[in-house]
């Protein structure tokens, strides 16, 4: 009896694809630099996935998964890329959650997970660029590329009746192609940029800026850049010049740090940010719990870049990203059994047995074209210096 148990054991293993293993997982985001007020949240979500799989022991034969932490700083692509190759050298990582600004994202896929063959899945870098770089099939998305964050923007802007702006923009690839594809997609329906200008971060002193943005005019600043950087900077000045009252902002703009930055200084500007008022969404507030803010921008989308990597390794039977990078798409979208947050255990059972899974995740995710997210945004507007949703695009 005791051998037929073993054998039985044997082959549930077998079926699995793999013995039991440590599976170490990346986590590089900006935890210094111009967006750090964000990262916690972010690199929580992709942590509780982590350790939603653990728990169950059902990956890859009762495989566990271990977090590795690194800090792309988000603007230095030299240290990022250093910070990327101790995780694949020296900690040896099979895949890698992040990164998380567009620029450092763009480095280390080049310079890290090409030459290594490592699956990155990014929940926050959203560059235009990143859609066509070189891949070999090992990057994907859970955040939306700028190229529709820019009609998004557009489309709230003169629906609100603002019919000319004056653009700032972070002088790197994510300022730079967000701004571009707004001024797009904002002309042709019918708006006015009055200046498209870039802005330094680190300096002490943005008044020379404001006064080009000044001149140019507008009914209101569009402020793509960072709120712990240069973008915070531009919007001090801007209020303490009398230049601008309100504000747009994008993605890299709102956070905590916004309200505690300006309060009621800023009431009355708007802006968006991925985001939706899906099931999964509620669902992963509740799985969060206290453990950390589940609405922070890019916190429900890590927690679906660490689920994909999981889930996409118990479809191939492997932790290797050269064979799980092919399911990815696979256990991302239909056909299959909706998968929502806390329900990692069931997909892997699912995946396990042959079935097919459609994971729909905290943030909706659909997966189109190069492997990035379709994209959900929700709409805000600062009322009594608070962040408050307006509605879900």
């Amino acid at each position: 009896m005791k051998k037929l148990l073993l054998a039985t054991a044997a082959s549930a293993l077998m079926a699995s694809g793999a013995l039991a293993e440590d599976i170490k997982l990346g986590i590089i985001f900006g935890f210094t630099g111009p967006i750090e007020s964000l990262t916690p949240a972010m690199a929580d979500g992709a942590e509780l996935a982590m350790k939603e799989v653990s728990d169950s022991g059902k990956l890859l034969g009762g495989s566990s998964v271990t977090p590795v932490r690194a800090d792309s700083t988000c603007i230095d692509a030299g240290a990022a890329t250093a910070a990327a190759e101790r995780l694949v050298t020296s900690d040896g990582v099979a895949a890698i959650v992040g990164a998380d600004c567009s620029g450092v994202t763009g480095a280390i896929l080049a310079n890290v997970a090409l030459p290594n063959g490592i699956v990155m899945i990014s929940p926050s870098a959203t560059s235009p660029g990143l859609s066509t770089a070189e891949d070999n099939g090992l990057f994907f998305r859970t955040a939306p590329s700028d190229a529709r964050q820019g009609v998004v923007m557009a489309e709230i802007l003169l629906e609100q009746g603002v019919n000319s702006v004056a653009v700032t923009y972070t002088n790197n690839d994510y300022g730079k192609g967000l701004a571009d594809a707004f001024q797009a997609a904002y002309e042709e329906r019918g708006g006015t940029v009055t200046i498209n200008a870039a802005h330094e971060d680190g300096k002490a002193d943005y008044s020379a800026e404001v006064g080009a943005l000044a001149a140019a005019g507008g009914d209101r600043l569009v402020v793509a850049g960072y709120v712990d950087q240069g973008g915070s900077g531009i919007v001090r000045a801007a209020i303490d010049a009398g230049a601008f009252d309100t504000f747009h902002f994008p993605d890299g703009m709102i956070g905590d740090k916004l309200e505690e930055n300006f309060g009621d200084e800023i009431d009355g500007s708007t802006g968006q940010h991925p985001g939706t008022d899906s099931p999964g969404a509620a669902m992963f507030k509740e799985l969060a719990g206290d453990a950390f803010d589940a609405t922070s921008p890019f916190a429900p989308e890590a927690y679906d870049a660490a689920a994909l990597i999981m889930l996409a390794m118990q479809a191939a039977g492997s932790s290797d990203s050269q064979v799980f990078k092919d399911k990815v798409m696979e256990v991302a979208n239909a056909p299959g059994e909706k998968i929502y947050p806390g329900e990692l255990a069931k997909a892997l059972d699912i995946l396990a047995s042959g079935g097919d899974i459609d994971y729909v995740g905290a943030s909706a995710v659909e997966l189109i074209g190069p492997g990035e997210s379709a994209g959900n945004y929700r709409q805000i507007v600062i009322e009594g210096g608070k962040v408050t949703t307006v509605k879900y695009r």
